[in-house]
C-alpha cells in the first residue's frame, strides 16, 4: 500500500491518542483520510493490539479461510469484485463492506467496486510498505468513482466513519483507489450499538405517530431539521442515515416530540 497525498479541509483532532495503541478495544484515531507514516503505523498497531496473524504465504491464507479466521468476498447485486487473486477477508470487514454496499448502489446506481483484499506478504507488489496490514485481512481497497455525486458520498462516508474511530482510511491515486482497514473489534462494538440504538428507535416509532418529508432540489439536513424543530442527530437516527447526504424526492421520517 503506496502512501499518497490527498486533499482533505476538515481535520480531525481526537484526544488521547497515547492511548490507543495499549488495548484493541481503544482504536487509533484518524486524523484525515490523507495518507502518512502516521497512518500507516496506526493501522499497524491496530492489528497489533487486536492480535491479529499476518499471512505470509497463499497456503497460510488457504488454511485460514478452512479455518474460519478469514470470510469470501463475492460479486453479488452491490458489490462487484475486480481482478482480485485472494477475494477473502476478516469477518467483520467482510460486514463492512456488505453493509456499505447497499447504500452506496443505493445512491449511486452502481456496485461498489473491491479491488483488493487479503494479500499474503509474499504476494506484496513492489510499492507496498513494511508494515501494510493487507496480509491481515483486516482492509481492502475500493475503487474510486468517476462519478462526482458517488465521489463525495464514498468520501463523506468513509470519513464519518474514521471519525468514529472504527477505520482507517487513505484516498490513492497511482492507481486512484480508498485503501480502508477496518478496526475489528471497535467496529464490532460500534455496530452492535447502533443495531440496539435501531431496535430502540423503531419500538418507539410502533408507539408514536410521525410525519414526513420530502426532500427538494437544494434542501439540506440542517434546513430540515431547523424547519421541524429537532436536531441534525435526531433527524439522521429516524432515517437510519449515515451521513448528512440526503437526495431530491427521499422521504424522511420526522420525529415527534421535537
Amino acid at each position: 500500500m503506496p502512501v499518497m497525498i490527498i486533499r482533505r479541509t476538515t481535520p480531525v483532532l481526537v484526544a488521547g491518542t497515547a492511548l490507543c495503541t495499549l488495548v484493541a478495544a481503544v482504536p487509533c484515531p484518524a486524523q484525515s483520510l490523507r495518507g502518512s507514516l502516521a497512518s500507516v503505523d496506526r493501522m499497524y498497531r491496530q492489528a497489533r493490539a487486536e492480535r491479529l496473524p499476518f499471512y505470509e504465504t497463499a497456503s497460510g491464507v488457504r488454511r485460514a479461510v478452512a479455518a474460519g479466521r478469514l470470510e469470501s468476498l463475492a460479486s453479488d447485486t452491490e458489490l462487484t469484485l475486480h481482478a482480485i487473486g485472494y477475494p477473502y477477508v476478516r469477518p467483520m470487514t467482510r460486514t463492512f463492506v456488505k453493509r456499505l454496499a447497499v447504500p452506496y448502489q443505493t445512491t449511486c446506481g452502481e456496485r461498489l467496486e473491491v479491488t483488493s483484499a487479503v494479500r499474503p506478504a509474499t504476494r506484496q507488489p513492489p510499492n507496498s510498505v513494511a508494515q501494510s496490514v493487507h496480509p491481515t485481512g483486516m482492509a481492502v481497497d475500493f475503487h474510486k468513482p468517476a462519478d462526482q455525486k458517488c465521489l463525495r458520498w464514498l468520501r463523506q462516508t468513509l470519513s464519518e466513519l474514521e471519525r468514529a474511530g472504527v477505520l482507517e482510511v487513505t484516498e490513492e491515486f497511482a492507481p486512484p483507489h480508498f485503501h480502508v482497514a477496518v478496526y475489528q473489534t471497535p467496529y464490532r462494538r460500534w455496530l452492535a450499538a447502533r443495531d440496539a440504538a435501531s431496535q430502540r428507535r423503531e419500538l418507539a416509532s410502533s408507539r408514536s405517530p410521525r410525519s414526513s418529508y420530502r426532500v427538494r432540489v437544494g434542501d439540506t439536513l440542517w434546513e430540515i431539521a431547523r424547519a421541524h424543530d429537532v436536531t441534525v442527530d435526531a433527524l439522521k437516527d429516524a432515517n437510519n442515515l449515515e451521513n448528512s447526504v440526503i437526495q431530491p424526492g427521499q422521504e424522511l421520517r420526522i420525529p415527534s416530540g421535537g
